[in-house]
């Protein structure tokens, strides 16, 4: 035996030989995943691959971890290509991950499967969150490349159908690195200044790698959170994003989106012109209705008023009547005289007479002026 060795010395040369096999390097190695731990301050994950009779450790650092395009979970299949050496605090020979891809399902698929599950738990897609698209827009958001055809389609069908609205252009990256981000501050900033009164976002088909931007979770927040409704046309009539089910609406594609938040001003001037017939009919209807009951209520007022004038005229004619009765003309008529003294006055005592008054005598017929020459009481 050559000599005493320290545990550090047994474990350096245990590393050595290992990390010295050019076939350690660089492997592949399928496993299920176990004893996952995610160190959420220092990004490294710390997890173990099993197969049915045997476990070795594996660590992925943050570098390669930030790549990944899923979350790993315990009890997930998958292949992780990296090399084996040994941590030599521990003597614990270990798996330092590079990569890590889903077996049997691609890593954006099951990136896409989990958020998908996680967002719908947490209530992002439910129906009763979706606002309605304004009926009339005044001015209608886009949100999507100025150099694709989705910006020229939502600008053609809008001509065409509601030449009154305003397009509010946001021209932002719809795929690569940079592009979840500005979709998102895109977003924010229309309804930071309210600029619009609904917002498409979107693009053109592609790979799920070319619309894997709209597969963003902080897009998806950004969208479920907006004041303004959003209508996502994403790729084509088959391709579905996360950005889809968070909005308000889902359009098949930028054109279709278009359509479903416009209006058609041919059919809405038939429509104008459709209630103003109507509305001239219903007026004419009103005012001959009008005339009609006018004329019924001057008729009733002209009967009305000509029975008042009757009764006025025959009371007129019963206080004439009455009148007439005690006129002094009348008793005169039956032979009676009336008989005034020097001032005019009705003469109703003749023991109040002198001799030598004058006094005048009204008759039915004539009168006179008499002079009093004796007053003889009865």
């Amino acid at each position: 035996m050559s000599g005493v060795l320290t545990v550090s010395q047994v474990n350096f040369f245990l590393k050595s030989l290992i990390e010295g096999d050019g076939r350690l390097s660089d492997i592949l190695v399928s496993g299920e995943i176990s004893n996952f731990t995610d160190h959420y301050k220092s990004g490294h994950l710390y997890f173990s691959l099993k197969d049915e009779k045997s476990v070795i450790k594996a660590v992925m650092f943050a570098g390669a971890a930030r790549r990944l395009r899923f979350r790993p979970q315990n009890g997930m299949k998958v292949i992780v290509r990296g090399r084996v050496s040994v941590y030599e605090p521990s003597g614990q020979y270990q798996l330092y991950g590079e990569d890590m891809q889903p077996d049997g399902m691609g890593a954006l698929s099951l990136a896409y499967e989990q958020l998908k599950e996680r967002l719908a738990a947490e209530g992002l897609f439910d129906r009763e969150h979706k606002r309605p698209l304004p009926a009339y827009p005044g001015r209608i958001g886009v949100v999507t490349s100025p150099s694709g055809a989705a910006v020229r389609d939502i600008l053609q069908v809008t001509a065409r159908r509601w030449p009154l609205a305003e397009i509010v252009f946001c021209p932002v990256l719809v795929q690569g690195e940079g592009a979840p981000a500005q979709l998102r501050a895109a977003i924010e900033a229309l309804n930071r200044r309210r600029a619009c009164d609904v917002i498409i976002i979107g693009r053109g088909g592609g790979s799920l790698e070319d619309l894997w931007a709209f597969n963003d979770e902080a897009l998806a927040r950004a969208v479920y959170a907006s004041a303004i409704s959003v209508v996502s046309a994403v790729g084509h009539e088959t391709d579905f994003t996360i950005c889809d089910f968070a909005a308000d609406l889902r359009a098949p594609t930028p054109s279709a989106a278009a359509e479903l938040c416009t209006p058609d001003c041919l059919e809405e001037m038939e429509r104008v012109r459709a209630f103003r017939r109507y509305f001239l009919e219903e007026s004419k209807s009103y005012v001959q209705a009008c005339r009609e009951r006018l004329a019924g209520l001057t008729k009733a007022l002209a009967g009305m008023q000509q029975r008042r004038l009757d009764k006025s005229r025959g009371e007129l004619s019963a206080l004439a009547g009455s009148l007439d009765a005690l006129s002094p003309l009348r008793v005169l008529s039956r032979g009676y005289v009336l008989v005034r003294d020097e001032k005019g006055q009705a003469v109703t005592d003749v023991g109040a007479l002198r001799p030598g008054q004058q006094v005048a005598i009204r008759g039915a017929e004539a009168s006179a002026l008499a002079e009093i020459l004796k007053v003889d009481a009865v």
